[in-house]
């Protein structure tokens, strides 16, 4: 519990948290990565306006999005205040243009009724990304979730039959229809479904610390909502469903309503994903 003082000047002293345990976390990182830290366990701490707990061991994760750049406070919270624990410097990358051909025009232009179904969609599936579950999924590093080519990444503005779109916030990896995706981290599915309108045959797979990995176009869900997933576990297989020019697997991350970037969970230091984009 907090502890608070009166004084004569009826103002508050500074607070007393539950431990003395100082919040440590890197001080630097770039845009869509991911970084861990420790405080006392069940503290109450805010991050780009999201409020999050850490776990019973003091732990949490926070995630910055592709358009984040700047210093950025992490507070401490309690019911009677807040307390500045540490400023993030997020540095800035660089993003690539990417002219993609061919896919159907109505998922460029969908219609009422399309839209109408886009957006249910939409609710589903971010309803999915707020399911609850503890656990330390998340702490193992990543594996490949799939072989082939990578042939999409992170951040890249997009470009559909000439029409300018959102960017692509996943990793494609081109690899034949049929090709086995397996999870690259433990979790509990929060998402099975084989024909939603751009994604096509989605699943989402929750790691506790708020993160969720999206698995996208696939041509058969292998999984059903509720399944605890061991890493390496065969989830699907990749396809071309939804808005998809060819066979691919796109696998998204989100730290709750941050985008990341799971190619720097392959390439980087896990959990700390930025790390070895910024020069000490």
């Amino acid at each position: 519990m907090l502890k608070f003082v009166l004084v004569v000047a009826a103002f508050l002293a500074p607070i007393t948290w539950a431990c003395d345990q100082p919040v440590t976390i890197s001080s630097k990182t770039v845009s869509g990565a991911l970084l861990s830290g420790e405080s006392c366990p069940g503290d109450t701490l805010m991050f780009l306006d999201q409020s999050f707990v850490a776990d019973e061991k003091g732990l949490f994760v926070i995630g910055v999005g592709r358009d984040i750049v700047g210093e950025y406070t992490l507070w401490r919270t309690s019911s009677a205040q807040e307390e500045p624990v540490a400023v993030i410097q997020v540095h800035e990358r660089e993003y690539s243009v990417s002219i993609i051909e061919g896919v159907p025009q109505r998922t460029v232009t969908p219609s009422a009724e399309d839209l109408a179904r886009i957006r249910a969609e939409g609710a589903l599936v971010a309803a999915a990304k707020l399911t609850p579950v503890s656990g330390e999924y998340w702490r193992a590093p990543a594996i490949s979730p799939a072989p082939g080519r990578i042939s999409g990444v992170y951040g890249s503005q997009r470009v559909y039959n000439g029409t300018p779109g959102r960017p692509h916030y996943g990793l494609d990896i081109a690899a034949p229809t049929g090709t086995q995706v397996k999870a690259p981290i433990a979790g509990v599915v929060v998402l099975a479904e084989s024909d939603l309108f751009y994604s096509g045959g989605t699943i989402i797979i929750a790691h506790g610390a708020n993160l969720t990995s999206s698995f996208l176009h696939l041509s058969a869900v292998s999984v059903e909502v509720g399944d605890v997933i061991e890493q390496g576990q065969v989830i699907g297989a990749i396809g071309a469903t939804g808005r998809a020019t060819g066979p691919h697997l796109d696998w998204r991350m989100n730290w709750m309503n941050q985008r990341v970037d799971t190619q720097l969970l392959l390439e980087t230091s896990w959990p700390n994903t930025g790390s070895r984009s910024i020069e000490e």
